[in-house]
C-alpha cells in the first residue's frame, strides 16, 4: 500500500471539540437536547437574514431530505426534479416516499443543474405530477436559484404547488445577494458527514422558514411524536403523556454530535477563510499550465471541493490514468460524482436513463477529479499537491 502523503480530507478538531464531547458524556444525557438545541440556534443565528430561519438537526442529510420531500407531498404518484451528478442519496429520497425522479442535465460549464432542461421537464408535466426542484449546490459553488425558484412559481398551479428543495451538503456557509445557499428556496438540506465544511461526524440540518413546514418536519423526526424528548423529560407535564400524530422517522441527532457541531458552527467562516487560501494558491499554480480547468465559481461559493478537470486533448492519459497515478504517488483523491445513470439500480429502474441522454454530465465525470482540500493544510501540503499534479500532467502531456 502506497504511503498518504496529503489526505483528501481532515476535519479540524481540537480541544474544544474534545471537551464538549467529554462535558455531554459526564451530563448523563446523551441523546438529543440542549446541544442540539443550542446547535440549531447559532445555525438559525448564521443564515437567517430578511426573515427567521427554522434549523432542525438531524441524523444526517439524507434523512433531512426524507423529511423536506415527505413535508411538501412528495409520495407515490408524484415526481421530483433533480441532477444525475449528486451523490445518489438525493435521488434515493424520493424512492424512500414511493415516488419517481426525473432528471435534468447539467449545465456545460459547471456542474450545476441546467434551469432550462428543468423547464423542458415542467413543460411536458401535463398531469402536474412534480412536487419538487432539488437543485445541488455542487462543492459549494450555487445553482442559478432565481431562475430555478421562478420555474416554481410559474408553473405551479392552485392544485399543485412546486416547491423547491436545496440539496446545501456541500454549500455551507454560502451568503449571496439571494440569501444564504439553503434558505432561499422552501427547504435547505444540509450535510455535517466528516469532509463537509463543519462535521458532526454524521448528522444534517434541515431549514425552512415556513412555520407549517417546520412543525410538521419536527413531528416526522421523531417517530410522529408530538412532543420531543428533551421536552418530555424537562417540562413538568408528564413525560408519558404524548401522542402518535402520523408514522415517522427516527432521525434525530444525538447531543455527543449535536456537541461538536456546537463548536465547529463558531469557526464556519474561519474554516471559508482557510480552505479559500488554498483554492487560491492552486489557482495560481494550475492557471499556468495548458492541461487543467480551474473549477466553476459563483457568489458564495463554500468551496467544499476543489473539482480540477483535466483537458483530455493535452494529455496521453485519461481521467482514470490520471487519478490513479496521483494515488500511487501519495495523494489523497477521490472522483465528485459518479452521474447515477451509471449504477445498475437506476439503469434497471429508467430504461432511458443513459449517458447520451445526458451529455453534460458524462462531460464532466470524465474530466474531473477531486484533490486534497480541507482548512488545516500545511503549505507542505499544498506544494506536494501542486508539484504531484503538474509534474504528472507534464510527463504524459500530449
Amino acid at each position: 500500500m502506497n504511503e498518504i502523503k496529503v489526505p483528501f480530507h481532515r476535519a479540524a478538531i481540537t480541544e474544544d471539540e474534545e471537551n464538549a464531547v467529554l462535558d455531554v458524556l459526564k451530563s448523563g444525557w446523551l441523546t438529543t437536547g440542549k446541544y442540539a438545541l443550542e446547535f440549531e440556534q447559532k445555525f438559525s443565528e448564521i443564515v437567517s437574514t430578511d426573515k427567521k430561519v427554522i434549523s432542525l438537526a438531524v441524523n444526517s442529510n439524507t434523512s433531512g431530505m426524507i423529511l423536506a420531500m415527505e413535508a411538501c407531498g412528495v409520495k407515490k404518484g408524484t415526481c421530483v426534479i433533480t441532477t444525475p451528478y449528486t451523490f445518489v442519496s438525493t435521488a434515493a429520497c424520493a424512492r424512500h416516499l414511493n415516488a419517481d425522479v426525473l432528471f435534468a442535465d447539467i449545465e456545460k460549464d459547471s456542474y450545476n443543474i441546467d434551469p432550462d432542461k428543468i423547464e423542458e421537464i415542467l413543460k411536458k408535466d401535463v398531469e402536474h405530477k412534480v412536487k419538487a426542484i432539488v437543485p445541488v449546490h455542487i462543492a459549494g459553488n450555487i445553482c442559478k436559484m432565481d431562475k430555478i425558484i421562478e420555474l416554481a412559481k410559474k408553473y405551479s398551479t392552485i392544485d399543485n404547488h412546486i416547491y423547491v428543495i436545496e440539496d446545501a451538503a456541500h454549500a455551507f456557509p454560502c451568503p449571496t445577494k439571494l440569501g444564504y445557499a439553503g434558505t432561499i428556496g422552501d427547504f435547505g438540506v444540509f450535510s455535517f458527514y466528516v469532509t463537509k465544511t463543519i462535521t458532526t461526524a454524521e448528522g444534517g440540518m434541515v431549514c425552512t422558514k415556513d412555520e407549517a413546514l417546520a412543525k410538521r418536519m419536527t413531528i416526522m423526526r421523531l417517530h410522529g411524536m408530538d412532543r420531543t424528548t428533551w421536552d418530555r423529560y424537562t417540562s413538568p407535564k408528564a413525560s408519558w403523556e404524548y401522542d402518535i400524530v402520523a408514522p415517522g422517522y427516527k432521525f434525530n441527532i444525538p447531543d455527543v454530535l449535536a456537541a461538536i457541531g456546537v463548536c465547529q458552527v463558531k469557526r464556519a467562516f474561519l474554516f471559508d477563510e482557510q480552505r479559500k487560501n488554498v483554492v487560491k494558491k492552486y489557482n495560481e499554480a494550475f492557471s499556468k499550465t495548458d492541461f487543467i480547468q480551474l473549477p466553476p465559481d459563483s457568489e458564495g461559493n463554500s468551496w467544499h471541493l476543489y473539482l480540477m478537470r483535466i483537458i483530455p486533448e493535452k494529455l496521453k492519459i485519461n481521467r482514470d490514468e490520471f487519478a490513479k497515478i496521483l494515488q500511487s504517488k501519495g495523494l489523497g483523491i477521490s472522483v465528485h460524482f459518479i452521474p447515477i445513470f451509471h449504477f445498475s439500480y437506476w439503469k434497471e429502474l429508467y430504461k432511458s436513463f443513459t449517458k447520451e441522454n445526458y451529455p453534460n454530465c458524462e462531460t464532466q465525470y470524465s474530466r474531473t477529479i477531486s484533490i486534497p482540500l480541507f482548512p488545516d493544510m500545511t503549505q507542505e501540503m499544498i506544494d506536494i499537491v501542486i508539484d504531484t499534479i503538474i509534474k504528472t500532467g507534464l510527463e504524459n502531456h500530449a
